[in-house]
């Protein structure tokens, strides 16, 4: 399996939509980076008025840990759409091309190929958030230097030491790395039932919208639901920017993430092994 996960890893590189997503970080972090460095103390003094009137806040509070920040919270909704990008087209790209039958002329289970698709998508995103990792945080660090990370939400402020924040960071993008693997079992889902790659990559984004707008409106019925939509749990990689951490709520979040992985994977294996490939 490892062999064909290599060969799928070649055939997801040797597509130019594969770079599309490094191309769009690249583009959207080099603005952020340009525009905060023009601009960034006005910026950042619109947010803090209100306390600077309350308080006497002193250091630098511009700075590289506090722009990565900002680009995260920035490319939490671009990022699935560039993973959906790549994982929505792994079986019907074949489907497409006419190639899945020659595919299953090789010496492999169908469940082998499925999961070595998997396997190559997840490393498809891995490389994806280290790429992120390296342009937001790296850059954001040499450009800024380091700093004290203020983190402002609706109803607290929370300063978290310089020392502190990088291991914030990596668990935060490690948890955006699950959340990403559910995008990508979810595309290969949708990928088992189309022989194009369009409708898997729309219908991704379009419920990952869906799902986003129920999670954000205070319905009664909806707040009943929130708890079992995967996008409730996307977000809690922002939750390692809290002071005290709630680290049942965080495993809670995981483990629901790798819940609907496991599910969409099942659904995707059951229908992979029952396609039809001679129509």
């Amino acid at each position: 399996m490892w062999r064909n996960t290599q060969t799928e890893l070649v055939k997801i590189f040797a597509k130019p939509r594969s770079y599309i997503g490094f191309v769009a970080i690249a583009i959207i972090v080099s603005l952020i980076h340009v525009a905060m460095y023009v601009d960034g103390l006005n910026y950042i003094s619109f947010i803090t008025g209100p306390l600077e009137s309350a308080f006497n806040i002193e250091g630098k509070i511009l700075n590289g840990n506090l722009v990565c920040f900002i680009i995260l919270q920035t490319l939490i909704i671009q990022i699935p759409l560039l993973v959906a990008l790549v994982t929505g087209d792994l079986i019907s790209g074949e489907a497409a091309m006419g190639t899945i039958r020659l595919l299953m002329t090789r010496p492999l289970s169908r469940t082998s190929v499925l999961f070595s698709k998997f396997f190559a998508g997840a490393v498809y995103v891995f490389i994806l958030l280290v790429w992120l990792a390296l342009v937001s945080l790296g850059i954001g660090l040499l450009i800024f230097g380091p700093g004290d990370l203020i983190v402002l939400k609706s109803e607290t402020i929370t300063i978290i030491p310089a020392e502190d924040t990088l291991w914030r960071f990596f668990a935060g993008l490690g948890i955006a790395f699950i959340s990403l693997l559910v995008v990508a079992s979810f595309s290969l889902l949708l990928s088992c039932f189309s022989e194009n790659s369009i409708g898997p990559i729309i219908s991704t984004m379009a419920v990952i919208i869906l799902f986003t707008i129920v999670g954000s409106m205070d319905i009664p019925l909806f707040e009943k639901i929130k708890p079992f939509l995967f996008t409730t749990h996307m977000v809690i990689w922002r939750n390692m920017f809290d002071q005290e951490l709630d680290y049942s709520l965080i495993y809670n979040s995981i483990m629901m993430l790798f819940g609907h992985i496991i599910l969409f994977l099942f659904i995707a294996w059951y229908s992979f092994r029952k396609k039809d490939i001679l129509s």
